[in-house]
């Protein structure tokens, strides 16, 4: 893990992660087995839509890792969403895993030479995604530090008579 955080450091870390997420929003309305992109399946639209919640997450991250500020409620909301989120980036990887294991099942098709290429790079992307989503919550707890339940108003300002 040290040699992973020795090479990813948390800005690069927020690099990769918005690259990533780049290019796995322009490979979501690409279909492999036609060679084709297709926008009008509202299907493609997932996760576009769920990477927007996810770049708000490593906005929230750099701004507090900058200001040197504390975590707070509405980041400690950001994370436990970009959790179920990461299922759903689970899940892509698997059905990319799936989508790439059913090659020997349609030799006899024509299927675009651009399959396994295409298809590894955006596996490898997924699986990057789900590094580099570990790491920024990694990050998160060491710079920016952990979620106190238990005193959720240490830092509001008192009236004081």
């Amino acid at each position: 893990m040290n040699a992973i955080k020795g090479l990813l450091t948390w800005k690069r870390t927020l690099i990769t992660s918005i690259v990533v997420i780049f290019l796995l929003n322009i490979f979501s309305f690409y279909g492999l087995y036609t060679n084709k992109f297709y926008f009008f399946k509202i299907d493609n639209y997932l996760f576009p839509i769920l990477s927007i919640i996810h770049f708000v997450f490593l906005y929230v991250l750099w701004f507090k890792i900058n200001e040197h500020e504390l975590s707070d409620p509405p980041m400690r909301t950001l994370e436990y969403v970009l959790y179920g989120i990461s299922l759903v980036y689970i899940y892509k990887l698997v059905d990319t895993l799936i989508i790439l294991s059913s090659y020997s099942e349609f030799e006899n098709h024509i299927i675009p030479s651009s399959f396994l290429p295409i298809g590894v790079l955006i596996l490898v992307l997924y699986a990057i995604l789900l590094l580099v989503t570990f790491l920024a919550i990694v990050y998160r707890k060491e710079i920016v530090g952990t979620y106190i339940f238990d005193d959720m108003n240490q830092h509001v300002d008192h009236w004081n008579n």
